[in-house]
């Protein structure tokens, strides 16, 4: 079983698109950012960045104790080498996937989440760090939609967890001050991901929190201007 501490944001999606694509049994705790779940002490305990989503894995391809896996990109790699599944066993496929899982960890969900973050959320309104982080979103989404001219997917004909990391934080383009028109292979990847049955259930996952603001304005204060001291 895995027991998945998660909230309906793009991180959050990665890993309810692998667990029903995969088919693997799970139970969902609710870790409410904007409430500060994430700083209790029994989630800090196995998610030491106080971020979700994390997992913990009670049955673990060992057989020994429960395993905790934090960061969405370990977590989808973890889940792909426990399943075999969604991460090509040869030594060129997995590195295609690894390289396009990692360019999302460190290209395009940073940069999307400061787009996010200074055109939604920012107190204030600074136009340099608005054009800034949205040209820089754009500029991902060329790269990503060059990738795709000739392909079905992020990695080539089979479906990986490359797609499973970059799909939400495609899925928000419209807050992101983008059109997907101006990325045709972009486009036509997004849709057909979208269309996938486990894609719908994964996001229906999230339904039962959306009522609920993911950032509210005492959200912000928790969220925004963490430091260590006041982390702790």
């Amino acid at each position: 079983m895995i027991e998945l501490y998660y909230w309906p944001t793009p991180n959050g999606h990665k890993i309810t698109l692998f667990l029903e694509e995969a088919g693997l049994a799970y139970n969902i705790h609710p870790i409410d950012i904007s409430a500060g779940d994430q700083f209790k002490p029994e989630f800090l305990a196995f998610s030491p960045n106080n971020r979700m989503p994390a997992i913990i894995d009670t049955e673990p391809a060992d057989g020994g104790e429960p395993i905790s896996v934090f960061e969405s990109g370990a977590i989808l790699m973890y889940l792909a080498e426990k399943t075999g599944r969604f991460l090509p066993a040869d030594v060129r496929g997995r590195k295609t996937v690894s390289e396009w899982l990692f360019w999302q960890m460190g290209g395009l969900g940073p940069m999307a989440g400061q787009n996010h973050h200074f055109v939604q959320y920012a107190p204030e309104r600074i136009p340099y760090a608005m054009s800034r982080y949205v040209n820089e979103t754009n500029r991902l989404y060329g790269v990503l939609d060059r990738r795709l001219a000739g392909r079905e997917f992020i990695a080539g004909d089979d479906y990986s967890i490359a797609d499973m990391a970059c799909y939400p934080w495609v899925f928000p383009w419209k807050r992101q001050q983008q059109n997907l028109d101006d990325f045709p292979n972009l486009r036509r990847w997004f849709e057909a991901v979208q269309a996938r049955e486990a894609t719908v259930r994964a996001y229906a996952k999230g339904e039962p929190f959306t009522s609920r603001p993911t950032v509210t304005e005492e959200g912000k204060k928790i969220l925004f201007g963490q430091t260590a001291a006041l982390a702790k």
